[in-house]
């Protein structure tokens, strides 16, 4: 696979120029990364486990974030639903492999009030709001067409209709302890700059060996 091997060329982290928040360091780079248009900048991979440790991971997409943490929304029932529920650490990955940057995110999470649920998916496309109602995540199904003719009945029924929120679906929000920014560098001598939490709320900024 060496040749897939690519040479890193940023200009790297400083510690003199970043931000003492890391909420703040992480808006600039989230912003950097909407201007340079690459594809689903939002998009973050999200890290859960069990209550005995054991992992799974997928995509899901940025739809909130302040500095109580990062929020995404999902059918609670579906795995990383239940695994949240037994086992509320969890972890986030940004990877923005045009600027060469990633960012690590750790924390718990909690879900956040119906009523924010509810403002966002007002807000959702319609056939999104009707996949929702219509799928019942992670769960399975004997063919496509159950889903298909599902979405197509709800699809009838709400017409013209406000489509309410499932019971079983709404957001999470991951209050991080810590919070990572990488960037790629020549010879692969990466810069890692990690902030983490104190006990009295401020953050330390420390950086880490490659």
């Amino acid at each position: 696979m060496s040749e897939l091997r690519r040479e890193y060329t940023n200009a790297g982290l400083d510690e003199r120029d970043i931000d003492a928040n890391p909420f703040n360091q992480f808006e600039v780079w989230f912003q950097e990364a909407i201007d340079a248009k690459l594809d689903l900048p939002d998009a973050m991979t999200l890290a859960t486990a069990t209550k005995d440790g054991v992992p799974s991971a997928r995509t899901v997409l940025l739809r909130g974030r302040d500095e109580r943490g990062f929020v995404f929304y999902t059918d609670y029932g579906s795995q990383k639903g239940r695994e949240l529920a037994e086992n509320p650490n969890a972890a986030l990955v940004f990877h923005w492999r045009g600027l060469d940057r990633q960012v690590r995110i750790t924390g718990r999470v909690s879900k956040v009030s119906r009523e924010a649920s509810n403002e966002y998916f007002r807000n959702r496309p319609v056939g999104s709001r009707l996949a929702a109602l219509a799928s019942r995540q992670s769960q399975i199904i004997p063919g496509r067409n159950v889903l298909e003719e599902r979405f197509q009945q709800l699809a009838e029924q709400f017409q013209g209709k406000e489509i309410p929120l499932p019971s079983n679906w709404g957001g999470y929000c991951l209050s991080p302890n810590m919070i990572e920014f990488w960037s790629g560098r020549p010879n692969r001598l990466h810069d890692r700059l990690r902030y983490t939490r104190q006990p009295n709320g401020d953050w330390r900024i420390e950086r880490m060996s490659p």
